[in-house]
């Protein structure tokens, strides 16, 4: 998706990540590097000339591939990380550390994690889950990326951490009602203990169901908002905008100006994923929070 948004912006030497090229089937005109994060021994020929990095979220190696991106010479670092303090910090610890200039993407959840109840929605009309209180303001990987092309050619957001919400706070109860309405569906939400939420979730997230369901307990207690509408300042620094390569207005589809410029090579580590899409409503991008 990063790709995606680097080539539409205008991006003409993007190099790409992945270890499967085949599987990737990257656009014409990237040029791909074979390897993988956690095989660090893979990144010295991918990083050589590189200009401006953009980290995916891999704590395994995360120390030692910023060591060696600040070895190579690299100028930049866009990491994609998470809420301050909580499961992704150590990206974000390891990028400072390494000494090169940084900017953070802290989005909270993905709208695409809904994806978990789609074994059970195909089943019947009963969702089983737990913490159905719990909210967050979820996002669209597509403008995660968004942004992550903008913070990648604009150089003026050095230093700054990105919070990205989407533009509406959801409990999980209210996400499954949605996604019925845009089914045609009427879908039941059942509350479950603990310890048989995370036994139905492992269905779908394995090993990863009980950290899982403990971090939607904290957002029955602290439900993650979207942040309020900064100052006039704050305001000046997100929302400036630029022509694009043919003078066109780049701009979000809710038509929020967003960023744009024109950047070196850009090097993307291409993760594995899904492209995510909006299941519930009308999603659109919001705004981001700059600190």
């Amino acid at each position: 998706m990063v790709v995606d948004e680097l080539l539409a912006l205008g991006a003409g030497d993007v190099r790409a990540l992945t270890v499967d090229p085949v599987r990737a089937a990257l656009p014409a005109g990237v040029e791909v590097a074979r390897g993988f994060l956690g095989r660090p021994s893979t990144l010295a020929a991918a990083y050589a000339g590189v200009d401006v990095l953009y980290l995916a979220p891999y704590l395994p190696t995360v120390t030692e591939a910023c060591r060696l991106a600040a070895e190579a010479g690299i100028g930049r670092i866009v990491d994609l990380a998470g809420p301050k303090g909580e499961h992704w910090q150590a990206v974000e610890d390891a990028v400072e550390e390494c000494g090169v200039p940084f900017t953070h993407l802290e989005p909270g959840e993905f709208m695409a994690n809904a994806a978990i109840w789609s074994r059970q929605i195909r089943a019947g009309d009963e969702v089983r889950d737990v913490h159905g209180a719990a909210a967050n303001a979820p996002i669209a990987q597509e403008d995660i990326a968004a942004v992550a092309a903008r913070a990648l050619l604009d150089r003026s957001l050095v230093g700054h951490s990105l919070e990205l919400t989407g533009p509406e706070m959801l409990s999980r109860r209210r996400k499954v009602e949605l996604i019925g309405q845009a089914l045609g569906r009427e879908l039941r939400y059942v509350e479950l203990p603990r310890d048989e939420g995370i036994a139905e979730l492992a269905t779908d997230m394995g090993e990863h169901a009980a950290w899982y369901v403990d971090g939607q307990a904290m957002l029955v207690e602290h439900p993650r908002r979207r942040p309020p509408r900064p100052s006039k300042s704050r305001a000046d620094l997100r929302r400036r905008s630029f022509s694009g390569p043919a003078g066109t207005r780049i701009s979000s589809r809710t038509r929020n100006p967003i960023w744009w410029a024109r950047g070196g090579r850009v090097e993307f580590l291409l993760g594995a994923g899904n492209r995510a899409n909006g299941v519930w409503g009308n999603w659109q991008p919001d705004w981001f929070w700059s600190s």
